[in-house]
């Protein structure tokens, strides 16, 4: 492009902006009233945030002092007592574990007091009687046991009892000592008739602070005095809140026995009666019971929905002759229910099996299976039983050799005959199905009449049944289908399924679903199946009704429900340099902290800096400081300009008081005409608000969601076909002399081959501030440098700035496209979720504040043809296929700031002929 070609769309630019001629480019532009930007509210802000920072700070320099406090404690008690008593207590924190014993093997049978043991566990209780006694319970998964630390001359000195009794509970230590029967009873642990003298004892995995709610506690109950009943001083709600300090409790570990031993029998019973396990898919195609209850999922841009059951694939599972089957796996469920006993993903237990002439050949073994899984669970695990029954008192269960069946117009009839009715005084219905209130209600009458906790109900309802089960052939209004219950609620639902073809259709579509999303289900019965039936069983509902827990979420390990995985806070940004924290500085600013040190530029751009705040490391910036804030705000001086470029470098709630500062000192000292470029939204508010700026937007931060970076799979191909290797220098070594020459000389190659004007606002300069950078680079399979990419890091919120992307002459086909693939993909790997290619131009211009009408729309179309003209968007056309999405920054001057000169002006600082 000539020179001349840049005349007109430059004189109307600067007719735009209210200059009548070139000549009034000297006027003193209007930068508005700065005072402004002194706010009360704003004040009060930033003061609330400095004092909240200061806390903070206070907390944990609190934390800090109280570790390293300790610590001297105990080297001050190690080094004042004698060496063979100092070698008995202390911190070894090797990773190297020596092999010791279990406490739960050595301490169940009373007559092994006298031996000596030795093992770890977890400190889970400490009590102090006096500075010569101690009490220490010990923690081994299930059991606990009492520990002695008692003062024993020679052995055992009062600085070993008083640093066993501060030792943070949670923390594993490494204990040696004897086994001795207590003088009564210990009824506070697990093992109540031994206890362990203490005769050393080494922390070997510490722990830092105390966790927000402490394992025994959480634990701990309490016997109302008025209904002389237990109850736990932790809720539900908090044991799910915390959920790793409730799963360390013994309660929860006896629980998830028996949650494994269940599935242990389960697996094992029907393995006898020829089933094989399987592993089903939980993305369905469509959803299989209830589109309501269903979660629907993104699956490449298709909808699939995650598995209500592996109904479907079990059932093809017998079409492809498997015979009999099994899984355990998990099952989705989105119904919105709070109750005390839903979830919205469980643990399935399911099966499936051919059948001869009857469903109730499967029925049969489903119940020879639950009752196997009864007598095992009470043999195997009473220890466990009993454990959890010192937090849920309940019975055993009761069951009879020979399983209660009734028909479910049977269940019906026994219910009606206790003078149930629901909430509108009506009795139950033969074809609805039973609430929750009634499935307890029938139970208790069975308890009653039959004296089991356990019975099977047949025949129900087809209008409470899923499209696939089998009509009864007698009475097509009831199903060949069954529940089974276990202390008057369900936990199990099976029955026959329907095996022909054109009958599945028909059922389908009256139950309003699709038969063409179905066509890998229904083909399966198309080629011919079995007849066959099976069940469903829910792993948590038969461990929250066999032990009575009161509530299905302490039978889930990590339990979901509709309230579970709440929206993030905006969280607490951990800044990477806290030591340059300008919040901080400003407050020991402020109070006249002594020998302060100004926070790094580099620091503050990794704590809070955008891509346009790494070109002030360049030398043609000023980087102008904020003494009272230590922030930081780069520009260049370009004739009688300053040419501002991005946010200040400061926490945002100091933006007012640092814009304002620095604008006196342009105004006072430098006598520059600003023009603020490149800033984001919340600057141009600033500017264009308070101080009437006027403001435009035609260049956007062009970032990628990293979890949603397109794929160039085809360039990636390309490049590999080539031989294109790919390669990374380790964050924790310097890169090496040899390879920044040979990629220098590769950049000299790169800049050799540039033609035409090129619009930029930094240099190439891949050696700054290598403590912030990433470095990748291509080879080819001679071993030459093909393309190069640095990254550099930016605040938290930013992520990384692919910095430099270099495309070297002659690099194979999609090299720099692989190459770029893997910088975002080793950014993934290393937990970061944003990356910016940095500013691009727009195809069109954005009006923003204080430019409207006629004016804007031929500063709109003098964009367009400059725009056009430079092909400024070619780039932004590139970064594209990664899937960049673009953040507005925008330029900003004041009213009278920019005309003809300050658009040369511009334009000049941007090009470089390379």
């Amino acid at each position: 492009m000539s020179p001349g070609s840049f005349k007109k769309p430059l004189l109307a630019l600067n007719r735009l902006i209210g200059h009548q001629s070139a000549k009034n480019h000297m006027t003193k532009p209007k930068i508005g009233n700065i005072a402004a930007l002194d706010s009360e509210r704003e004040e009060k802000k930033l003061k609330k945030a400095l004092e909240q920072r200061v806390k903070q700070d206070e907390k944990e320099e609190e934390r800090r002092s109280f570790q390293q406090r300790r610590k001297e404690e105990e080297e001050r008690a190690l080094s004042t007592d004698p060496p063979e008593i100092a070698a008995r207590y202390g911190t070894k924190t090797s990773d190297v574990l020596v092999e010791t014993d279990s406490v739960q093997r050595l301490a169940a049978n009373p007559d092994n007091a006298g031996k000596q043991i030795e093992f770890i566990a977890r400190i889970h209780h400490t009590r102090s009687l006096s500075s010569k006694l101690a009490f220490i319970v010990f923690r081994e998964q299930i059991e606990t046991i009492q520990g002695v630390v008692a003062y024993k001359e020679g052995h055992i000195t009062e600085n070993f009892v008083r640093w066993a009794e501060h030792l943070m509970t949670e923390s594993h230590v490494h204990v040696k000592g004897t086994l001795q029967r207590p003088p009564e009873e210990v009824k506070g642990c697990s093992i109540h008739d031994l206890e362990v003298l203490v005769e050393s004892m080494h922390l070997v995995v510490p722990v830092k602070e105390h966790l927000p709610v402490d394992v025994f506690s959480i634990d701990h109950v309490e016997m109302d005095e008025e209904s002389h009943q237990l109850e736990s001083l932790a809720s539900t709600r908090v044991r799910v809140a915390n959920r790793l300090a409730y799963l360390r409790t013994p309660t929860a570990q006896s629980i998830f026995r028996i949650n494994s031993g269940i599935c242990s029998i389960f697996r094992s019973v029907l393995e006898g009666h020829g089933f094989i396990e399987i592993h089903t898919p939980k993305l369905m195609p469509a959803a299989t019971e209830s589109g309501a209850e269903v979660f629907k999922v993104n699956y490449f841009g298709r909808t699939a929905f995650l598995a209500q059951s592996p109904q479907l694939s079990k059932q093809l599972s017998i079409s492809a002759d498997f015979g009999r089957v099994f899984e355990i796996g998990p099952v989705f469920r989105a119904e919105d229910s709070n109750t005390h006993r839903h979830l919205t993903e469980y643990t399935g237990l399911d099966l499936e099996m051919a059948i001869n002439s009857d469903y109730h050949e499967a029925l049969n073994i489903i119940d020879d299976m639950m009752k196997s899984i009864f007598k095992g669970i009470y043999t195997r695990f009473r220890r466990e039983i009993e454990t959890i029954k010192t937090r849920f008192p309940h019975e055993d269960l009761v069951w009879l050799e020979k399983t209660p069946v009734f028909t479910f117009k049977e269940a019906i009839a026994l219910l009606n005959e206790s003078g149930w009715t629901d909430d509108h005084g009506k009795p139950a219905s033969e074809l609805e199905d039973l609430s929750t209130r009634a499935e307890i209600r029938l139970g208790e009458v069975i308890k009653k009449k039959y004296n089991t906790d356990y019975y099977i109900i047949d025949k129900f309802p087809a209008s409470v049944r899923p499209f696939y089960t089998h009509p009864d052939e007698e009475d097509p209004r009831f199903t060949n289908s069954f529940d089974i219950f276990l202390r008057g609620q369900e936990i199990t639902t099976g029955g026959q399924r329907i095996h022909k073809p054109d009958v599945l259709v028909e059922r389908m579509k009256k139950a309003g679903i699709e038969p063409f999303g179905m066509q890998e289900y229904l083909q399966g019965f198309e080629y011919g199946v079995l007849p066959h039936a099976g069940c469903g069983i829910g792993l948590e509902r038969i461990i929250f009704l066999m032990l009575s827990l009161g509530d299905i979420r302490n039978a889930s390990l990590f339990p979901r429900d509709p309230k579970s995985l709440p929206e993030q806070k905006a969280e607490v940004v951990r800044l990477p340099h806290p030591e340059a924290d300008t919040i901080r500085y400003a407050y020991d600013f402020e109070h006249g902290y002594p020998n302060l040190e100004m926070p790094t530029v580099e620091k503050l751009i990794a704590n809070y800096g955008d891509a346009t705040n790494t070109s002030w490391l360049d030398d043609r910036y000023h980087v102008w400081r904020h003494e009272p804030t230590g922030a930081a705000i780069g520009y260049a001086e370009e004739n009688g300009y300053a040419l501002v470029m991005g946010n200040p470098l400061c926490d945002p709630r100091q933006y007012n008081i640092v814009i304002r500062d620095f604008l006196k000192h342009m105004r006072k000292q430098k006598d520059l005409r600003p023009l603020w470029l490149l800033v984001s939204a919340e600057i141009e508010e600033i500017l264009g608000s308070k101080l009437g700026w006027r403001t435009l937007s035609c260049v956007a931060e062009e970032r990628v969601t990293i979890a949603d970076a397109k794929k160039v799979a085809k360039k990636e191909r390309q490049a590999e076909d080539a031989g294109v290797i790919i390669k990374e220098q380790p964050i924790d070594e310097p890169v090496p002399e040899e390879l920044r020459k040979r990629i220098d000389k590769r950049i000299e190659d790169w800049k050799a081959g540039r033609t035409g004007r090129q619009v930029h606002i930094t240099e190439v300069r891949p050696w700054v501030d290598m403590e912030h950078r990433r470095y990748l680079w291509a080879e080819t399979k001679e071993g030459e440098i093909a393309a190069f990419c640095v990254l550099h890091k930016l605040s938290p919120q930013n992520g990384y700035q692919i910095k430099f992307a270099l495309d070297f002459p002659d690099s194979p086909n999609g090299t720099i496209e692989a190459l770029i693939s893997a910088s975002i993909q080793m950014l993934a790997k290393a937990g970061i979720h944003h990356v910016t290619f940095g500013a691009g131009a727009l195809p069109e211009m954005v009006t923003g504040g204080n430019l409207d009408g006629i004016r804007a729309k031929i500063l709109s179309k003098t964009y367009r043809t400059v725009a056009q003209q430079l092909r400024l968007v070619q780039k932004s056309e590139f970064r594209e296929k990664f899937g960049t999405k673009n953040d507005l920054v925008y330029i900003c001057y004041p009213f009278m700031g920019l005309g003809v000169s300050g658009t040369r002006t511009l334009i000049k600082f941007f090009e470089d002929e390379m």
